[in-house]
């Protein structure tokens, strides 16, 4: 009896040391969630840069999608990605057996159709020679012209033909149009090649250009020839440019219109498909009243943009926003967002909603 009791003793000391154990975990737990370090900025009017910033991406100023009117697989590939080519090098090869079985036939038209006119030119000579004479009638010289007539022509036809014929395979052999990189390759060797189909993509270096999206608002303040500063993003290095074409429909561009920029010639290492915004010399025409907040500052969650703010309790509170047009780093709000309202710009943890603040 005195050992039962004494083992229910011990177990029942046991259980509380592990309950107490495990309340100062839980207590743990919760002094280990500590606020979230953050930095966070105050909504002001847009009073800053008063020129028009927009933003494009860096492209060769001369560059070739290519590929073939002929339906094939590609029997070879001569070139990687990378690699620089000359005008006129073989690129890539398409199946041609029925061209080549289309080529010999011509070829052997051509050797019958030269053999019918030289024995028709024959003739003709003959009779002419003869008619002149007076040995040969009108209408067998007439008969003889026709005959003539009729071989020359099948002659030059089935020679058309060959160059048609040679013309199609010249698309089975794909060449270089130009001398440049070879920047892209959207084929393998055993894939089916189509009419229209990219396969290789091939761009000039030396000159580049940028494609910005210039808003209505704006667009007639840009002219030809007006000479831009360009920033390449991921270098942080200036470029002087040239405006060389400015669109004059926004149809198919979203409603934004597309103007192209020749940047001058540099050392800086450009590439294409780098970012760039491009500075233009004129006073935009932005309502002073609109809010343009960081882009790195944006959370996006499908097609749902937003932002964080600070709630009046000092906490993280998500606020889907309305964007409008792209200025550089920065973005227009539309909507979802109030003057001197404060929003997160980084943080030192991941943030959600309600999870508490330390404001640095």
């Amino acid at each position: 009896m005195k050992n039962n009791l004494y083992i229910s003793v011990m177990a029942l000391a046991a259980l509380t040391i592990f309950a107490s154990c495990g309340n100062d975990q839980k207590t743990a737990v919760a002094t280990k969630g500590a606020a979230i370090s953050v930095t966070t900025s105050t909504v002001t009017q847009n009073s800053n840069d008063p020129f028009l910033t927009v933003s494009g991406k860096v492209e060769a100023a001369r560059s070739a999608n290519i590929s073939t009117r002929m339906m094939g697989y590609v029997d070879k590939i001569y070139v990687q990605v990378g690699e620089k080519v000359t005008n006129g090098q073989l690129l890539l090869s398409v199946n041609n057996a029925d061209v080549s079985a289309k080529l010999a036939q011509v070829n052997a038209g051509i050797a019958e159709a030269t053999a019918a006119y030289t024995n028709a030119e024959k003739d003709y000579n003959r009779f002419t020679a003869l008619f002149k004479e007076n040995s040969a009638s009108q209408k067998e010289l007439d008969d003889v012209t026709a005959h003539y007539t009729m071989a020359k022509a099948r002659l030059e036809s089935a020679k058309q033909m060959k160059n048609e014929v040679n013309a199609q395979m010249g698309y089975a052999n794909i060449r270089a149009p130009f001398s440049g990189v070879v920047t892209n390759k959207f084929i393998n060797t055993g894939d089916m090649a189509n009419p229209g189909m990219p396969l290789l993509e091939v761009e000039a270096p030396g000159t580049y250009q940028v494609l910005a999206m210039v808003p209505e608002s704006e667009i007639s303040e840009v002219k030809n020839d007006t000479h831009v500063t360009v920033l390449i993003k991921s270098l942080e290095q200036n470029v002087k440019g040239k405006v060389t074409e400015v669109s004059s429909s926004s149809k198919n561009t979203g409603g934004q219109y597309m103007v192209k920029v020749v940047l001058e010639k540099t050392d800086i290492p450009i590439l294409s498909g780098m970012y760039a915004t491009v500075q233009f010399p004129v006073t935009k025409k932005t309502n002073s009243a609109a809010i343009l907040i960081p882009k790195d500052a944006l959370v996006t969650q499908g097609s749902l943009t937003g932002v964080y703010t600070v709630s009046e309790g000092n906490t993280a509170l998500l606020r889907w926003l309305r964007l409008g047009r792209t200025l550089g780093d920065k973005v227009e709000v539309l909507s979802g967002l109030a003057h001197d309202e404060e929003y997160i710009v980084s943080s030192e943890g991941k943030l959600y909603n309600g999870a508490k603040l330390a404001i640095q």
